[in-house]
């Protein structure tokens, strides 16, 4: 469906990838991984046309339908929920508007045989089934059918992009190029968007950093790094293991070849002298150099070394919440929360989108009042927060990374702030990047930086743990929650 050949692309002295050859074929669903900045997203515009490569050649059908998440929900603002999911289809939305149009003159000049054309290419295509069909894929990301009249821009942003994503799958195209659709997705829309994937009978390319939804995803993972992409069959899982074991092997292929060199060397300069070994010695010389020990590149996939400590014990009452209330514009999101969280305890807020999870954790830290009930913090509770909106929180964009951490732990010296932000990849010159220059990943560790040194007794985030608070009927509710003192 897909092919490409001899790909390569460079910027200035970056060198992104190069000699890269394969094919994408049709029911095959392929995860595109690596660090940031390795080239991942590049490699997908270059396939939609958006990116010119340094070379290589791309190949494609000239009728293949792409569908592509698009970012611009700026531009549908005024525009019905419904309508801008099936604009995907641009044949189909295109014809139909023309239909309208026609009509609309029918009494004054009527164009028979335009309808005749446009009322094919709505056939053609099922186009009376669009709308039925962009309302089962709005529905299944999250959006209540009560609202597909509405404009756009009574969603929030990340509803918006939600829209877009309806958009690229009612599209009905052949193949889907998808740049971290689960961005913004709780985990009922994740797991309506995997069932999709999984039943979509064209190609799928996909970015995600979600390994759980690349496991349930792919079958196959292309992987951007060592300046190569390298196509691996399998999930994320198989993938892992193979790069490991491929590299294991090569390390080893080298570290044999390295011990022949030393032994050729030592035996050379041991008996170069020796008349009666001269001969064998010039002989291991030539063996040296008919060796070849290719050089293994440096990986472009770097991992923080985050440390968290508590400053101290806290008490094994650590939080304690009564009764607690809150409702927007008279719409009740909590009703009678009550829960104690223990010493050790590990917690995860889960349910849609809407819900309260996030006013919850608002209220338990203070930034938002309740309506009615109590919230109680231990004794010796140190709090740590990673917000939704980490960004946004971090203060003066203008603040270099190194300048916002100090401020944080002003008594000490700059050797620690310069070793806590290069656990956190902050190094070099990195340290000196402006804070509302950081892309999210960057934002995110640099806050998880932060924790490490105001060293919390709990913590309150995004992040997945692995004891849930569910909503069921109406009510919240803790489930299996067993104390865990440390």
């Amino acid at each position: 469906m897909i092919s490409v050949s001899n790909l390569a692309k460079s910027f200035a002295q970056q060198t992104l990838f190069e000699g890269v050859s394969m094919q994408f074929d049709p029911g095959n669903r392929y995860g595109l991984v690596g660090a940031n900045g390795s080239g991942k997203t590049t490699f997908l515009r270059m396939l939609i046309g958006d990116e010119p490569p340094s070379d290589g050649v791309i190949s494609m059908p000239k009728r293949l339908h792409i569908g592509v998440l698009q970012q611009d929900h700026f531009r549908y603002e005024e525009t019905p929920i419904i309508e801008v999911a099936m604009m995907g289809h641009q044949a189909v939305w295109a014809a139909m508007v023309e239909k309208e149009a026609i009509l609309a003159k029918a009494d004054t000049d009527f164009d028979a045989e335009r309808y005749a054309e446009v009322e094919e290419t709505i056939l053609r295509f099922d186009g009376y089934a669009l709308e039925a069909r962009a309302a089962e894929i709005l529905e299944g990301l999250g959006i209540p059918a009560d609202s597909h009249r509405q404009p756009l821009r009574t969603l929030s942003g990340g509803f918006k992009l939600r829209v877009l994503l309806a958009q690229t799958l009612a599209a009905d195209p052949d193949a889907l190029l998808l740049d971290e659709p689960t961005n913004h997705l709780d985990i009922l829309s994740i797991h309506w968007l995997e069932t999709f994937l999984v039943d979509f009978k064209g190609m799928v390319l996909v970015i995600s950093h979600d390994h759980r939804f690349l496991d349930n995803v792919c079958t196959h993972i292309v992987d951007v790094d060592y300046e190569r992409i390298t196509l691996y069959p399998g999930n994320y899982r198989a993938f892992t293991q193979a790069k490991a074991a491929e590299r294991a092997r090569k390390e080893t292929e080298i570290g044999k070849r390295e011990k022949v060199i030393a032994d050729h060397k030592a035996f050379v300069e041991r008996f170069r002298a020796k008349a009666t070994k001269a001969r064998q010695a010039q002989s291991r010389v030539k063996m040296i150099a008919k060796i070849r020990i290719d050089r293994l590149p440096q990986s472009s996939r770097r991992y923080p070394t985050f440390r968290f400590e508590a400053c101290r014990p806290s008490g094994k009452e650590v939080l304690s919440i009564d009764g607690l209330r809150k409702a927007f514009g008279g719409k009740p999101v909590l009703e009678d929360v009550s829960l104690s969280v223990r010493r050790g305890d590990r917690l995860a807020i889960i349910g849609p989108n809407g819900i309260g999870k996030s006013t919850l954790l608002k209220i338990a830290m203070g930034e938002l009042p309740a309506d009615a009930g109590t919230v109680e913090w231990g004794y010796e509770t140190h709090l740590g927060y990673f917000a939704q909106d980490h960004k946004a929180k971090l203060g003066n964009p203008r603040a270099s990374v190194e300048s916002w951490l100090w401020n944080v732990c002003p008594g000490e010296p700059i050797g620690f702030v310069r070793g806590r932000l290069g656990w956190a990849l902050f190094s070099g010159d990195e340290a000196e990047k402006k804070v509302g220059s950081l892309s999210g990943g960057e934002a995110a560790r640099l806050v998880f930086a932060k924790l490490g040194v105001l060293r919390p007794t709990c913590w309150c985030s995004t992040s997945r743990p692995t004891i849930s608070i569910s909503k069921r009927s109406g009510r919240w509710s803790k489930v299996c929650a067993p104390s865990m003192a440390r």
